[in-house]
């Protein structure tokens, strides 16, 4: 059974000279929605969290922290979480534990994904997150990655009949999965799990950044590693694919798709439930793939943090175009986080 923290940190960090909070059977029994969710999704690039409370059977943001951390910086080559990464990582979740604490949240989740699975001093890291933070990480196996980012983003995919594709373009690994959308909520016909993701991907390659023929040679290999990676999930799919639908929850998507709308400055608002023709998500891969670390650097939505991965993360992508050859790509700035949220608050509704 996974656990659940009430309060978060707030149960380690609280002043002893503070006044009491109100009895869970009075103010919060009366007034559950009023009551604030926090999801954590710590994964190998990033640390992302979000603090809702319901609003009917949605819910509405009242606080969010996003950090580039790359816990995983490094680890394909060591093994281990470096120290740098780790105290980088503990920096930001100290500022997710104050803002549990200052949005009194009623019940969080924090998960970990890729990084802490694969590191051999991941379980030292956890216990070093709980002393320093109060924050109870709960490592999560990828099937359970893929399931909360379909529960997180399905609402976005496009109508249609047959499966559907989600994929999620992670730092540390790409989840695959099939759904079948002809009930209420999706099920999960197939999924994958593969240990690429733009970090891992790209510390695979040690191609001369400057040289244009040694980028284009490493990014063809990369695309070629990721495509014999997915090989045998492609090939047990026996569905039509002509008319597939694919939905893409990640920071490759999200940023190839400002790119496409020529944003000055990333917006959610814009980015959130659109398509994007496959053909200009593979027009700016390749452009992006023949660009070198400067020229990516300039573009507004990728900026200096971004744009040593992205190309990596193009490569996955033109992958999964290359077998799964759809005539759109639907793009969500959602997934593990909504995903949690909406479990927290179902939850909290039977509670």
């Amino acid at each position: 059974m996974t656990q659940f923290a009430a309060q978060g940190p707030s149960r380690h960090r609280r002043d002893q000279n503070a006044p009491p909070q109100k009895p869970e059977g009075g103010y919060r029994a009366r007034f559950p929605a009023r009551r604030s969710y926090a999801a954590l999704d710590l994964g190998t690039n990033n640390c992302r969290m979000l603090i809702a409370r319901p609003d009917g059977d949605q819910f509405f943001i009242v606080d969010a922290f996003s950090r580039i951390v790359r816990l995983g910086e490094g680890l394909g080559a060591s093994g281990r979480l470096s120290d740098a990464a780790m105290d980088r990582t503990v920096a930001a979740l100290a500022v997710c534990a104050d803002k549990l604490v200052r949005r009194n949240v009623h019940l969080a989740r924090s998960v970990a994904t890729e990084a802490c699975r694969r590191a051999a001093n991941g379980p030292e890291f956890v216990d070093r997150v709980y002393r320093e933070t109060g924050i109870k990480l709960d490592v999560i196996a990828a099937e359970e990655e893929a399931r909360l980012a379909v529960i997180g983003c399905h609402r976005l995919l496009e109508e249609g009949d047959g499966p559907a594709l989600v994929f999620d373009i992670g730092g540390g690994s790409t989840e695959l999965v099939i759904v079948d959308t002809s009930g209420d909520e999706p099920r999960t016909l197939d999924w994958l799990s593969v240990p690429w993701g733009v970090v891992s991907l790209a510390e695979s390659e040690g191609a001369d950044p400057n040289c244009l023929d040694q980028r284009l040679a490493a990014y063809e290999r990369m695309r070629g590693r990721v495509l014999e990676s997915f090989a045998t999930f492609a090939a047990r799919q026996k569905f039509d694919t002509s008319n597939l639908r694919l939905l893409g929850t990640s920071g490759t998507v999200t940023t190839l798709a400002s790119v496409h709308l020529g944003l000055p400055s990333y917006d959610r608002k814009m980015i959130d439930g659109l398509v994007v023709p496959s053909e200009s998500m593979r027009g700016i891969s390749a452009k992006l793939s023949r660009s070198s670390l400067a020229e990516r650097a300039k573009f507004a939505c990728i900026g200096h943090e971004r744009a040593d991965l992205v190309v990596a993360g193009c490569a996955i992508l033109e992958a999964i175009l290359d077998i799964w050859p759809a005539p759109r790509v639907g793009v969500a700035d959602r997934g593990i986080r909504e995903g949690i949220l909406r479990q927290l608050m179902q939850l909290g509704a039977r509670a």
